[in-house]
């Protein structure tokens, strides 16, 4: 299935990962909202964790260029250490909609979220950024 992306850490427009993974193969980025998800800090990078009534996670609504799409979305699963169906994955990936900012209108997209392990960990001793804006995390 082809969807848009949603990012909300290093691959976010201006950060390194963006430039590394996404310049010149997208079609459009623009600013969104993940709801019922709270943002924890991790070692130089974020987590989303889903929970519902928790908070919005800001970020960008990435769609990429039909010829890249294949290539990115393995590039990215590699790049978050998702493997499909192992728990050990730092991160999951997973469908969830997505309100754009400019026009409140919802969109379905990949998202990774923190996978069982680390949201367990986080929810114990992580550490929240308060506005689940990565940029602010101050």
């Amino acid at each position: 299935m082809t969807l848009p992306f949603f990012v909300y850490g290093t691959l976010r427009p201006g950060e390194v990962n963006h430039d590394l993974f996404l310049r010149g193969r997208t079609r459009s980025e623009e600013p969104g909202r993940l709801a019922d998800a709270v943002l924890y800090a991790g070692p130089g990078y974020p987590y989303a964790v889903e929970e519902p009534g928790g908070g919005e996670v800001n970020g960008e609504l990435v769609t990429a260029l039909p010829e890249s799409y294949g290539a990115l979305l393995a590039e990215l699963d590699r790049l978050e250490d998702y493997v499909p169906g192992d728990p050990r994955s730092l991160y999951v990936r997973v469908e969830r909609k997505i309100v754009r900012n400019a026009d409140g209108a919802t969109v379905r997209a990949w998202v990774y979220v923190a996978g069982p392990a680390v949201t367990s960990r986080l929810r114990a001793e992580g550490r929240r950024i308060a506005g689940g804006d990565w940029r602010g995390r101050g």
